[in-house]
């Protein structure tokens, strides 16, 4: 590959005709099959995630540039798909949880092989195993790209490309280049050519197919910068990708690629499915069994409850009726004693009186003699609680 650059970096054509893989004595169509794959787990995660087609079309580019540097024989299928995903997503800004990634993969590849579609549990020994695959795969593919995970993308080039050639309104070129584009993810088209030249053979493509002709002199995509031969070979790539099937069971591992290679791996994923069924049914089973029981178990403790609560009831009731007689037997016998209200309340409002009460000043008594004038004054004297008094004059000239 090129050095580090804003470019993207292009794989030669020797590294196409001899992957590490088919050099470690891979079949090519296995290793298609297994590159296909490989992205349709990236595709579909991030559609159930709901990340931005942006974060998938990244991951599926460093999965794919990450095995024409190594091979599938060193390096797993699931691994490096779930360091793949959880590379782009921290790239394009877009992080998952690491918890959301392995279980929506996880239930992808279960549905796929035809098991039980049950989530790994967040502390078992599963879900700690794939974790630390994936942690492992987004060192490993840092490390093999040198840090190098510039992606650029030819969807906006697409939209400029579409708008200057007044495709834009028509009612079927723009979806189906959009389509086409997304589904080249699954080839190595985006690690052999740059954004331009993918964008200018998708559009020669859809032309072709909606008989929309397009200017041929100078020919339209010399001006965006693209190769006549190579805007024809990627729409040839595109049409070839419709004509074979992607399989759905390929090895994720290295000890299922050995049994696919001893021609045992078939019957392998037949056998797990089988026995992960039967688990299954078992567990339900005694799930259904416990309910049974507890449901017994239920319906017995609310008999015995409403036994209780019926001699419960009826002692109760006996012990009311026997507490009623023995009081108005009481009040029969008991003496009455009339009492006052008036003098009760009498007594309270002197009491109150006395202490809290401020006393009013006693009325002045005028005495006469010797030709003067005096008066006196009786007051109470309080002490500072209150409580008691005494009682003093004070003698006033005028």
């Amino acid at each position: 590959m090129s050095g580090l650059s804003l470019r993207n970096p292009l794989i030669t054509l020797k590294q196409i005709n001899a992957s590490p893989s088919q050099t470690r004595g891979m079949p090519a169509e296995l290793e298609a099959d297994m590159r296909a794959y490989g992205c349709h787990l990236i595709q579909s995660a991030g559609i159930i995630l709901r990340v931005p087609q942006v974060v998938m079309a990244s991951a599926q580019i460093l999965f794919q540039r990450f095995y024409y540097l190594v091979a599938f024989q060193d390096f797993p299928l699931r691994s490096t798909v779930l360091g793949a995903l959880f590379l782009a997503c921290k790239v394009e800004e877009h992080p998952q949880s690491v918890l959301d990634i392995i279980n929506v993969f996880d239930i992808l590849v279960k549905r796929d092989r035809g098991y039980p579609e049950i989530a790994a549990y967040e502390h078992s020994m599963e879900y700690f195993d794939l974790k630390n695959e994936m942690f492992i795969a987004e060192m490993q593919i840092l490390r093999k790209l040198g840090f190098n995970v510039q992606v650029e993308l030819p969807y906006g080039l697409l939209i400029n490309y579409l708008r200057s050639l007044g495709l834009t309104e028509h009612s079927a070129i723009p979806q189906l280049a959009w389509n086409y584009m997304n589904d080249l993810l699954r080839t190595p088209i985006y690690v052999c050519f740059q954004p331009e030249t993918i964008a200018c053979g998708v559009i020669y493509l859809v032309a072709h197919e909606c008989n929309v002709l397009l200017p041929t002199s100078p020919p339209w995509w010399s001006i965006f910068d693209a190769n006549e031969e190579d805007v024809i070979q990627v729409a040839k790539a595109t049409k070839a990708l419709y004509l074979h099937s992607c399989k759905r069971i390929v090895p994720l591992d290295i000890h299922e690629l050995d049994m696919y290679n001893k021609r045992t791996f078939e019957s392998h994923v037949e056998v797990i499915r089988k026995k992960r069924w039967e688990r299954k049914e078992a567990e339900r089973n005694e799930i259904g069994q416990n309910n049974e029981s507890t449901a017994v178990d239920a319906l017995e403790g609310r008999d015995s409850a409403n036994e209780t609560m019926t001699v419960d009831k009826s002692s109760k009731q006996k012990k009311d009726s026997g507490a009623q007689y023995s009081t108005a037997y009481r009040h029969d016998l008991r003496p009455r004693r009339r009492s006052s209200s008036r003098s009760r309340s009498r007594s309270r409002s002197s009491n109150v009186s006395r202490r809290t009460r401020l006393p009013s000043r006693s009325p002045s008594r005028e005495r006469r003699g010797n030709g003067s004038h005096h008066s006196y004054s009786h007051r109470r004297d309080y002490d500072m609680h209150g409580h008691g008094y005494k009682r003093s004059s004070s003698r006033v000239h005028r």
